[in-house]
């Protein structure tokens, strides 16, 4: 079978997209069964992260044919790339990042969408008006014309039911499991080279992912001062490294740091490259993610993969990526986040308890069941969940 996928996230984003998308084309291409892959994609000169998937050998890639497209290839990813599908003989076709193209119905084939989630209809507050307008279009649209829907977890499902009517029974959750490196083995050498390098402590809560007002870093910030002004032992005093690129947000965090005296409390690091991220999490302590509202919450499937006790928050949907062994609090309470922080670097039977329990949760997102799962909801698709597709020529 030949199968098509919106690749610009893959060849250009080391964001939570691009991530996604890499990881379906690597399991989809390793799981093996005959089917051609095709990639389709809107700038032959960025693709980074094209080279991140150890399968690319095996995959086609397609790029915008004819000198008018060749120039305007986001244009083309939108209005024109369906006649290349049509063209190539697809039999399905999947948009890997929320959209499906203009003009998939004239395509000739079935067509499946992965919602991630609908933030900005839940927290409209964290997005500027246009750019809500834009992604309510799409992913409406998307989630209208597709035959099959998927979902990233159970809280974007029933997200998409709540804002959008989609039907249950058009809706399949498939998670998205974390890149094998972080249950490999890390040599100590390279452990010992990582904290050398980014001066890491002994001990540390690690927290990896945007900086951001959503991301919700402020409620750490909070009980981290409210553990300082407890009285802590000098030697549980556990300092916050926060893994992320610099914002405007991290400065408003920085100035309430030093009005409450305690800088030390968190230090930001920038620009740590993928291939260092997994010593990061091995050398913690812990892992927070205080996020309020995700569509999975990979950082924490990320971090019980490696073995790190973790702490999340209520509301959304964190509980499905760290498992029953994280211990989970209300994002607007800071001094269960204080206490969380404690008992999960200072309690050593509650500590073993949630790495044994995080690592038991984190083997169900094996490579081969998430592959099968995908490929049965391409099956269900192809049998027809909606009118057949109506090409016009």
């Amino acid at each position: 079978m030949r199968i098509g996928f919106d690749a610009k996230r893959a060849a250009q984003n080391r964001t939570g997209l691009g991530n996604y998308s890499r990881f379906v084309l690597r399991i989809l291409s390793q799981r093996g069964g005959g089917d051609e892959l095709h990639l389709y994609i809107p700038n032959p000169r960025r693709t980074p992260f094209l080279g991140e998937i150890p399968t690319l050998a095996a995959l086609r890639l397609h790029y915008p044919c004819g000198p008018v497209w060749r120039l305007l290839g986001s244009l083309w990813r939108v209005a024109g790339v369906w006649r290349d599908i049509r063209r190539d003989g697809m039999a399905l076709y999947h948009g890997l990042s929320n959209e499906l193209p203009l003009g998939i119905r004239r395509a000739g084939c079935r067509s499946v969408v992965t919602i991630h989630d609908l933030i900005f209809l839940h927290c409209p507050e964290y997005y500027h008006p246009v750019d809500r307008l834009i992604y309510n279009y799409k992913f409406r649209r998307a989630c209208r014309v597709a035959d099959r829907v998927v979902a990233v977890s159970e809280f974007t499902k029933r997200e998409l039911m709540r804002y959008y009517g989609v039907p249950e029974a058009k809706i399949d959750v498939v998670y998205q499991g974390c890149d094998p490196a972080f249950a490999a083995p890390i040599a100590r050498a390279t452990l010992d080279d990582v904290r050398r390098r980014y001066s890491l402590p002994p001990r540390f809560v690690l927290y990896v992912g945007s900086i951001e007002r959503r991301k919700n870093l402020g409620l750490v910030a909070e009980a981290a001062c409210l553990m300082a002004r407890r009285g802590r032992k000098a030697d549980e005093a556990v300092p916050v490294i926060a893994v992320g690129r610099h914002t405007s947000y991290e400065d408003e965090l920085r100035t309430y740091l030093r009005g409450q005296g305690a800088e030390g409390a968190i230090r930001f690091v920038h620009g740590v490259p993928f291939a260092d991220l997994p010593s990061f999490y091995r050398l913690a302590t812990a892992f927070v993610y205080p996020s309020r509202i995700e569509g999975f919450g990979i950082p924490l499937l990320e971090a019980a993969t490696s073995g790190v006790p973790a702490i999340g928050c209520t509301g959304s949907c964190l509980e499905e990526a760290g498992g029953p062994g994280a211990i989970y609090v209300d994002p607007d309470d800071a001094e269960a986040m204080a206490d969380a922080m404690h008992t999960a670097c200072t309690d050593g039977p509650r500590r073993q308890r949630m790495i044994a329990e995080g690592r038991a949760h984190a083997a169900r997102f094996n490579d081969r069941r998430l592959a099968d799962e995908l490929m049965e909801v391409y099956r269900k698709a192809l049998a027809g969940a909606n009118e057949p597709p109506q090409p016009r020529r």
